[in-house]
């Protein structure tokens, strides 16, 4: 599967262009995915440049281990955990860039064995790294219905939430969920029930908000985002690609000159607390960049990307 799988890398030159790469510098890709960003670097460092790639992903880390260059560091962790690594490798404050891509795989999002798409039926897991945590469906038989329906209005923006997460404990009550099909059934027989029309699938915005749930994935962003400054170097740079308002939203707000952002807990989504950052404006903004209007017609799930370009000041 490695082997014949093609991946499109969203923003592959733009990502990798914004980080100005000098030969001999010092970058991270902190989600190396298919490995498309990291390669391209790669190829623009000389023998005394290094790259480090973290990934999550099993099978991630997997594909990275086909890289035979003694440049290249490889980390299986969250890329939130960034920060330990650096410090053990003595390079705290000489990161000349940072580069996240936020979106999900299309290996991951195409394996029906990973339970990430309603298009394909599967076990329906949605973890990012499949060796630790409790899934999906262990989460949907046993959440109540509050913590599932501010899941699915908070991180999914779904108008229909109630009637969904009330779908979802009816069903439960005789037959557990246990797959991508019949969390997919429930939501669009929800939509039916209450003479609702998507131009969406229905269960578009659902299956990402547990997803991101599951995965703790805007929590992520905010704990790297808290102490990114002291890993780059001065004039570092930071790219990152989101895909999600949410996403962008964390992201456009910490580079913007304000000190707080809200950080959403595990079960209780209402519950939340402050992190206090950028209090002195460390970065500056360069730029936001969109996929052009090619690489949205040959690769559809690019539309909705957006890099964001800062570069630390201080």
């Amino acid at each position: 599967m490695i082997n014949n799988y093609q991946h499109n890398t969203v923003l592959l030159h733009e990502a990798v262009d914004s980080l100005r790469i000098k030969p001999n510098g010092i970058y991270i890709d902190a989600t190396f995915g298919s490995g498309g960003h990291a390669k391209l670097i790669l190829s623009k460092l000389d023998k005394n440049g290094k790259l480090i790639v973290i990934d999550r992903d099993p099978l991630a880390i997997k594909i990275a281990h086909n890289i035979l260059d003694n440049r290249c560091c490889i980390i299986y962790d969250n890329f939130s955990n960034m920060i330990k690594y650096v410090k053990q490798l003595n390079l705290l404050g000489h990161i000349d860039g940072v580069l996240l891509d936020l979106g999900i795989s299309s290996i991951q999002l195409d394996d029906s064995s990973r339970g990430f798409s309603y298009m394909k039926n599967g076990p329906l897991d949605m973890r990012m790294n499949n060796k630790i945590g409790y899934t999906a469906g262990y989460w949907l038989n046993h959440a109540k219905y509050n913590d599932i329906y501010s899941v699915l209005y908070n991180l999914g923006e779904e108008y229909y939430a109630k009637y969904i997460s009330k779908s979802i404990c009816k069903f439960r009550k005789y037959n557990n969920i246990v797959s991508t099909m019949d969390l997919s059934k429930i939501i669009t027989r929800s939509y039916k029930n209450i003479n609702k029309y998507s131009k969406k699938h229905p269960a578009t915005k659902s299956f990402r908000a547990i997803r991101m749930f599951i995965n703790q994935e805007l929590e992520e962003i905010k704990l790297l985002l808290h102490y990114v400054s002291y890993i780059l170097s001065f004039k570092g740079i930071l790219s990152i690609i989101s895909f999600h308002s949410l996403e962008d939203r964390i992201i456009k707000n910490f580079i913007s000159p304000i000190t707080t952002i809200n950080s959403v807990n595990s079960f209780n989504i209402n519950q939340q607390f402050t992190l206090k950052i950028n209090k002195d404006k460390k970065f500056k903004f360069l730029k936001k960049v969109k996929p052009s209007l090619n690489e949205i017609i040959n690769n559809r799930r690019s539309r909705s990307a957006i890099l964001r370009i800062a570069q630390k000041i201080c």
